[in-house]
């Protein structure tokens, strides 16, 4: 015989893999209210939907496995909560806030709801400020928001974990700010190294990580950002620091939505996705603001389904986003880390308005020769170097050295490459640009540009006579090393 439902417990009626009736015969919970059930309360489910009078239906965050109709189920008379304060920091986190790094839970924490209203206009900064991260392609081509969101597209193998890593490390190291990395869909894996990684680097101190991983049931990776948001939230508002929020994968939070609408039995919309899609990933982005007290800049990480950028998922994504940073694998494979490609990525900030006219100018020339020597590559291998013009050779020439002084030692690579890492200001990475342009390096070999910090590191002295264009050849046909 079952247990007589009475106020703030039920039972449970229906199980259809993820999705959970319940009855209740006194006062249904409200929707978004976190419920326990099964053995000893371990299976947590959440109120989507009140389908009557006294049935409400669920999505289970964690497995269902055991669960049987009959089974009592208690309501917590709250909706899921994250932990909040200073003693979260350095340590990793499930949706539940629940430590997975096998270390004791944290003590004095508050816990807050995950779902929290965006910061009101009144309370937001309406100024556009650049956030510097010390890395000169990006500080230069593609300057960041402070209270932004990027987008950060690469695939396995460019360089896009350890690009990760060094913003966290200079965040920590240079702002004196707060980072927090969320894995939506993450494979256990790649968080368990991650992990390590940051342990290692020396940043985990001023970081936390919160995990919804590829295993977990949809409602778990669904909810995983809005506990990550909170964290973020509370040092921003409540500590007024400002916060680095990485995502990886914002694509995957869009699917594990998908996946809920889905069994929640939703009319699909196009291509299959929820139809509140747009509304669900704005209650998560809305939430990323600059405020009078911080700022919450976020990099996301952004899966583009079968390279299709009119993908619904793309395009959602593509309009709360101010800079798109796309890394190129050709790059990588040429050793010029990092692999961003400044032809394929922009950011909305690379205004005079913004950045300034020095700045600005000083980017248009960069993206001009880096265009003109991608169109002069086909014509250098058929005929070769020294076919070209000779104000084509030094388009060619400045280009080269242009992507050689935009490589950079990283920090958090120091015990793989031996070289020490470099922190660049925005004024050293245009200065050194700049004397570039003038061909004030026309008689230094390519290689005293790579792998240095500012353009005073030049290495090696210039070559007593201008380089002849067999050699001028052979150098364009080699990659740095």
């Amino acid at each position: 015989m079952s247990p007589s439902p009475s106020r703030g417990r039920g039972v449970v009626a229906a199980v259809r893999g993820s999705v959970v009736d319940v009855r209740f015969e006194a006062g249904l919970p409200p929707i978004r209210t976190l419920l326990h059930t099964g053995v000893d309360g371990r299976i947590a489910i959440e109120v989507l939907a009140q389908r009557d009078a006294q049935h409400v239906r669920c999505i289970a965050l964690t497995s269902t496995q055991g669960l049987a109709r009959g089974m009592a189920v208690q309501d917590t008379g709250g909706p899921l909560q994250a932990p909040v304060g200073a003693s979260i920091l350095s340590r990793m986190f499930d949706v539940f806030g629940q430590p997975i790094d096998r270390l004791p839970a944290p003590q004095h924490i508050q816990w807050r709801s995950v779902h929290r209203a965006p910061p009101p206009l009144s309370q937001r900064s309406t100024q556009s400020m650049v956030f510097e991260t010390g890395i000169k392609a990006i500080d230069v081509l593609l300057p960041l928001e402070t209270g932004g969101k990027a987008g950060l597209f690469g695939g396995a193998g460019v360089g896009k974990t350890v690009l990760l890593t060094e913003l966290i490390h200079n965040m920590v190291g240079h702002h004196r700010g707060v980072s927090i990395f969320c894995g939506i869909g993450e494979r256990c894996r790649e968080g368990e190294e991650l992990y390590h990684d940051m342990r290692e680097a020396g940043v985990l101190q001023d970081m936390v990580m919160v995990f919804g991983q590829m295993n977990e049931p949809p409602g778990a990776r669904f909810r995983v950002g809005h506990a990550a948001l909170t964290m973020a939230e509370y040092f921003r508002d409540d500590e007024h620091r400002d916060v680095l929020l990485l995502i990886d994968n914002i694509f995957r939070f869009i699917q594990a939505g998908s996946e809920v609408s889905g069994l929640m039995g939703q009319m699909p919309s196009r291509l299959g996705y929820q139809p509140t899609m747009g509304t669900e990933l704005s209650g998560l982005e809305e939430r990323i603001a600059n405020t009078d007290t911080g700022a919450i800049t976020s990099i996301q990480a952004v899966y583009v389904p079968a390279d299709d950028f009119t993908d619904p998922a793309a395009v959602h994504t593509f309009s709360h986003l101010s800079a798109s940073i796309v890394l190129s694998r050709k790059r990588a494979s040429e050793g010029l880390y990092p692999a961003v490609d400044p032809l394929q990525s922009n950011s909305r900030m690379a205004t005079p308005g913004i950045v300034g006219a020095r700045h600005y100018r000083l980017a248009q020339d960069i993206r001009r020769t880096l265009a003109q020597y991608a169109e002069l590559k086909d014509i250098i291998a058929m005929l070769g170097l020294e076919q070209l013009s000779a104000a084509d050779r030094g388009v060619v020439a400045r280009a080269r050295r242009l992507e050689r002084f935009l490589t950079q030692p990283f920090f958090t690579t120091e015990q793989f490459t031996g070289i020490k890492g470099r922190t660049v200001s925005l004024t050293d990475s245009l200065d050194g640009c700049e004397r570039i342009l003038r061909d004030e390096f026309r008689d230094y070999p390519e290689s005293a540009l790579y792998m240095i910090g500012p353009i005073a590191e030049t290495r090696g002295e210039p070559a007593p006579v201008a380089p002849r264009p067999v050699e001028e050849s052979h150098a364009a046909g080699s990659h740095a090393s």
